[in-house]
């Protein structure tokens, strides 16, 4: 809707746009004063509600059943409540059953149940039990439950004076019962520490929280967070905690300078202490942001710990002080989402190093594989065996490369050694099986649609997966093996009836009459490409009505990061767009990822010319192919593409007709100063080359060559009205630099429009 304000501006009727008089009196009164527009406003935002209150999959967990025949399933899901501003959260059952003719039949619960002040949930291995954690507000203590099939069986609180809140998403979440389920490992904030605290007699030798601070506000020393996301959080920290006595232990010899997260146990080894897998991140120099920042370096860490199930384990401290970390990724600059075998017998991760080793925030991942001692031994020698490299540029239609945001808790199939997981293949996320022992990598998703595919949960050796397209609502299919005629096993993909999905008549029918198709653009200047990735063709996807006689407006969308991608699934903000007659070209230039990591390695150093370049290419490509109207063109774009929205306007300043900008990065000189993520302004603006010469005290050459690179210098030659989306809490791109930009404009006359969101950071996700 903020968007389609703008819009309105430039569409005016040719009668009014030449009316002088007219135009004057409609720009003294308040958008939405004239009849015509308030329909439609109102239409508009009744349609977007109805897109947005589709409901959204998390997680799923699967588990046999007690009689043994078939499954249960339990679905974890959102919708956003757009009054409360806030995400609704709910879980939904199903049993699952197959018969003779591989016909499956989900049976589900007849209504959810929304789980209200829920942070997080994690069922036992056996599926017996249910961990519910609700984390603190303000100086309450954080509250565990453990359900049973029909009641709530023990509830323990736990006071913020032995840690705070639990982390429950992103980079540090890590929860882990153990085989018996009688303790759980997790990570939590450690106790916020005692500040000192004066009266009007002086210092008080109490010492006190935040809240006993009274007339002098000394806050004690400053201590670093982890950027973007992480406001207030400065260190987690593991956990145990005793399900039979409740008692909590810090898992203490793991040193301060280390942020652990990703906590797993390792297999039980009969007549001694287990051990704790956990990645780690060392603080040292700095806590640079980590939030979409997979170039932090970290390891897999193993701590050897006791059992705590009798008092001598629980009060003998003496033995916890003595307990030893071992680095078992010593030879490897990045591993993260440790997974044991079912046999307990090795040990798989995924690795960022290429992202770690060149600067670039996100890379392609590898994939590797350590063997675990069955004696418990470890040491940090331990041989680590590649499982799938870097691929730095792929064949046509071949393997492009490992781009993996998460691991299922249980990905293997039940020969033990092969992994089921979700990547990028260019712009379609596919499901691909691994055999981590032999390397070999299959796509098991469908090929021939475009559509993205997203595992949930393995039911056996069948999966549960989601598949979706920008003009198709998510669909959950349910895939098993089957013996092709060739003998040559293959997977086939059935659907499932669900009520998860579920949209009204009218967003079905505006959907039916969209299309979409994944576009093969050419680079320009291939002369220009230092290697054979950066020269191979990028691609867009084009979303436009079936049946149109002229050409609809375009919306340019282009995504942040700039290694990240747009998928070709289902988003929600965008159907609309597609439903109100808009056509979008969704951009994924030079840089993405999913096209290997030569092509990815091509961007760093030349922001603000090659992905510039890419954009104005693609949107050539659909105009000489007589797919959109040139005079009706607008961008879109956050962060990076942000960024990108802001040079386009100043570079082609004839070309669009409107833009709006999210968090953008307009001014890298300024940002460089304030940002969690300096280290990015270097490598993006000059290259790998970046990551050496990064500085916190940026010289005169630096911010030079930074302003060189920014949309800033441009902004001489904007005329495009524009509109910003500014969160005024965004540590990553920090609101002075989209409003320092915007006031350039207004200073130059340019139509500028700012929307700001108060308690928003860069995702602007409320």
């Amino acid at each position: 809707m903020i968007f389609l304000s703008i819009l309105h501006v430039e569409y005016l009727p040719p009668v009014l746009a030449m009316d002088s008089s007219k135009a004057g009196l409609l720009k003294e009164l308040p958008i939405g004063i004239d009849e015509t527009t308030e329909k439609d406003y109102a239409s508009q935002s009744k349609l977007l509600k109805e897109f947005t209150s589709i409901s959204s999959i998390d997680k799923a967990w699967v588990y046999k059943s007690e009689s043994g025949i078939g499954s249960q399933a339990m679905f974890s899901m959102s919708q956003p409540n757009l009054l409360a501003n806030k995400n609704r959260k709910y879980m939904l059952s199903s049993s699952i059953s197959t018969d003779s003719n591989n016909n499956v039949n989900f049976q589900w619960a007849p209504f959810p149940v929304e789980m209200t002040g829920v942070s997080i949930t994690v069922p036992s291995p056996s599926g017996s039990k249910l961990l519910v954690i609700r984390n603190p507000e303000n100086e309450s203590p954080t509250q565990f439950e453990i359900w049973s099939s029909s009641q709530l069986e023990k509830e323990f609180q736990v006071p913020q004076s032995t840690h705070g809140s639990v982390y429950a998403e992103g980079w540090f979440e890590g929860i882990s019962w153990n085989s018996d389920e009688s303790l759980i490992a997790y990570v939590a904030e450690v106790p916020s520490p005692c500040k000192p605290s004066f009266d009007y007699q002086g210092y008080k030798q109490c010492a006190t929280k935040d809240k006993d601070c009274t007339s002098w506000k000394g806050q004690g020393d400053w201590e670093e967070e982890w950027g973007e996301c992480y406001a207030g959080k400065r260190q987690p920290a593991l956990f145990v905690i005793n399900l039979s006595s409740g008692k909590v232990h810090a898992v203490k010899g793991i040193e301060k300078s280390l942020s652990v997260g990703q906590v797993v146990w390792a297999p039980p080894v009969e007549g001694i202490d287990q051990h704790l897998v956990f990645v780690g991140w060392s603080a040292e120099p700095r806590k640079l942001g980590i939030k979409y920042c997979y170039n932090r370096p970290c390891a897999l860490y193993a701590l050897k710990v006791p059992l705590y199930k009798s008092e001598a384990a629980e009060t003998n401290l003496k033995s916890l002080e003595e307990l030893t970390v071992v680095n078992l990724t010593q030879s490897i600059s990045s591993a993260y989402f440790p997974r044991f075998s079912p046999d307990g017998k090795f040990l798989v991760f995924l690795s960022a190093k290429a992202s770690v080793d060149s600067g670039a925030h996100s890379a392609t991942d590898s994939l590797h594989r350590i063997d675990w001692p069955t004696d418990g031994k470890l040491n940090s020698s331990t041989k680590i065996f590649d499982v799938i490299p870097v691929v730095t540029c792929a064949e046509d239609g071949q393997f492009p490369g490992l781009y993996c945001s998460s691991f299922l808790s249980k990905p293997w199939l039940s020969d033990g050694c092969t992994m089921i997981l979700s990547s990028y293949w260019h712009s379609c996320q596919v499901v691909l099986s691994v055999n981590v022992l032999s390397g070999e990598v299959s796509r098991i998703s469908p090929a021939d649609s475009g559509f993205s595919w997203n595992i949930l949960e393995l039911d056996g050796d069948n999966i549960i997966a989601v598949c979706s397209s920008p003009v198709d609502v998510p669909q959950i299919k349910y895939g098993f093996l089957v013996d092709k005629a060739n003998n040559k096993a293959g997977w086939l993909w059935l659907n499932v009836s669900s009520p998860i999905f579920k949209c009204s008549e009218k967003v079905m029918s505006l959907l039916s009459h969209l299309q979409f198709g994944i576009l093969q653009i050419l680079v320009k200047d291939v002369s220009d490409s230092s290697t054979k990735g950066a020269a191979k063709p990028f691609e867009a996807i084009f979303v436009s009505s079936k049946v149109k006689d002229v050409p609809e407006p375009l919306i340019v969308v282009l995504h942040g990061g700039p290694h990240s991608v747009s998928l070709s699934s289902f988003s929600k903000s965008l159907a609309f767009l597609s439903s109100i007659g808009f056509s979008l070209l969704i951009i994924n230039y030079r840089g993405s990822l999913g096209f290997g990591e030569e092509a990815l390695q091509s961007l760093p150093g030349k922001i603000g010319t090659q992905d510039v370049n890419d954009v104005l290419t693609a949107i050539d490509h659909v105009i000489e192919k007589g797919l959109v109207d040139p005079s009706k063109i607008t961008v879109l774009g956050g962060s990076h593409g942000g960024f990108l929205t802001t040079h386009l306007i100043g570079q082609a300043p004839n070309k669009f007709v409107a833009a709006a900008a999210r968090n953008p990065v307009c001014s890298l000189s300024s940002m460089v100063g304030i940002t969690d993520i300096p280290d990015w302004c270097y490598v993006e603006s000059y290259g790998t080359n970046g990551k050496t010469i990064f500085t916190e005290a940026p010289s005169a050459e630096h911010l030079t060559h930074f302003y060189n690179k920014s949309p800033i210098s441009h902004i001489s030659k904007v005329k495009t009205p524009t509109m910003f989306l500014l969160g005024a809490q965004d540590l990553r791109v920090p609101v002075s630099n989209g409003l320092q930009y915007a006031r350039a404009l207004k200073e130059r006359g340019v139509e500028t429009k700012v929307i700001l969101f108060p308690n928003d950071i860069h995702g602007i996700e409320r």
